[in-house]
C-alpha cells in the first residue's frame, strides 16, 4: 500500500515539511489555486518526489472530503500538513475565521477519520494565538470542541466581538492550537499524532506581504527586538515539522510548539510588552 502525504497550501512552509517527510511516499499537494500547486509540483517532482496535485477550498466540506477520497484513492494517509490559511493584511474577520478557525477544525475532522494508525499531522497555527489573552476555561473548551458546522455559530465569534482582521486571526489561531489538542484524543484512538506549530515570522510570500503591508514597520520592530533579531526561514520550521512527524516525535501529540525567535518572550516580558 502506498503511504500518502497530504500538503495543504502548497506554499514554502508546507513544502519544506514535505521535502523532509515525503521520501519513498506519494505527496498530494492541494491549494487554492491550481497555479500554485503545479509550481510546487514541478519543484517537488524535479527533486525527485512522486507528486499529485489537487485544487482545495478549505472553507468548503464538499472541497475538503473531495480532497479526502482523492488521497485515499491513491493510498494510506499517513501523513497531513496542513499549511493553508490568509493573514490579517488580506483578509476581513469573516473570511480569516472561515478560513483559519472553520477551515481548520474541518481539516482535523475529515483527515481525521482516515488517518492510518501510525500516521502523523502537523497544523501550522501563529506566534500570534500566543498574544491573545487567555481565555476563559469555558472559551477554550468551546474552540476546542464545538462540532466544526456549529463554530462560527459562538457568540465569542460573532462580528459585534472580533471586529478587527488582527483579532480574528489572533482567535483563530489559538483555536488551531485548542482544537488540535482536543483531536489529538481522536486521532490517537486511531494510532496516529497531531501537533501544531505556531511560527513567527517567516520569510515566505505571504509574509513579504505583511512586512510590507500596514503593519510592516510593527513587524520589523519586533524581529529588531527579539532574541533571535531577524526572521526564519521555511527550512528551519520544516525541521520542527520532521520531528513532529518521524520517529523521533513519538511521544508528541496535542501539543504546540511555538517558534518565534524570543518574539513572543520580548512580547510579554521585554521591550515588545505593551505600555
Amino acid at each position: 500500500m502506498t503511504n500518502v502525504i497530504v500538503v495543504i497550501g502548497a506554499g514554502s512552509i508546507g513544502q519544506a515539511i514535505a521535502r523532509r517527510v515525503s521520501a519513498g511516499k506519494h505527496v498530494l499537494l492541494a491549494d487554492l489555486r491550481s497555479e500554485n500547486a503545479d509550481a510546487a509540483a514541478k519543484t517537488l517532482s524535479e527533486a525527485g518526489f512522486t507528486v499529485s496535485t489537487a485544487t482545495v477550498d478549505v472553507s468548503s466540506r464538499a472541497s475538503v472530503h473531495a480532497l479526502v477520497e482523492m488521497a485515499t484513492a491513491l493510498g494510506e494517509v499517513s501523513g497531513v500538513i496542513h499549511a493553508a490559511g490568509v493573514s490579517p493584511t488580506q483578509a476581513s474577520p469573516e473570511t480569516i475565521l472561515k478560513v483559519d478557525l472553520y477551515g481548520t477544525a474541518l481539516m482535523l475532522e475529515e483527515f481525521g477519520s482516515v488517518i492510518a494508525s501510525g500516521g502523523a499531522g502537523v497544523v501550522l497555527a501563529s506566534q500570534s494565538g500566543h498574544r491573545l489573552p487567555p481565555l476563559s476555561v469555558e472559551q477554550n473548551a468551546a474552540l476546542a470542541t464545538t462540532p466544526t458546522e456549529d463554530l462560527l455559530k459562538l457568540p465569542m465569534l460573532q462580528p459585534d466581538q472580533v471586529k478587527e482582521p488582527l483579532h480574528a486571526y489572533q482567535i483563530s489561531k489559538r483555536g488551531n492550537s485548542l482544537r488540535v489538542m482536543a483531536e489529538a484524543v481522536r486521532w490517537g484512538k486511531r494510532g496516529a499524532r497531531i501537533n501544531t506549530i505556531s511560527p513567527g515570522i517567516i520569510i515566505t510570500p505571504l509574509a513579504k506581504d505583511e512586512l510590507e503591508g500596514p503593519r510592516g514597520p510593527g513587524y520589523r520592530r519586533m524581529l529588531e527586538l527579539s532574541a533571535a533579531g531577524r526572521a526564519g526561514t521555511p527550512d528551519e520550521v520544516g525541521t520542527v515539522g520532521a520531528l513532529l512527524m518521524g520517529p523521533d516525535g513519538a511521544f508528541i501529540t496535542g501539543s504546540d510548539f511555538l517558534m518565534d525567535g524570543g518574539v513572543t518572550a520580548a512580547y510579554w516580558y521585554g521591550e515588545l510588552a505593551p505600555k
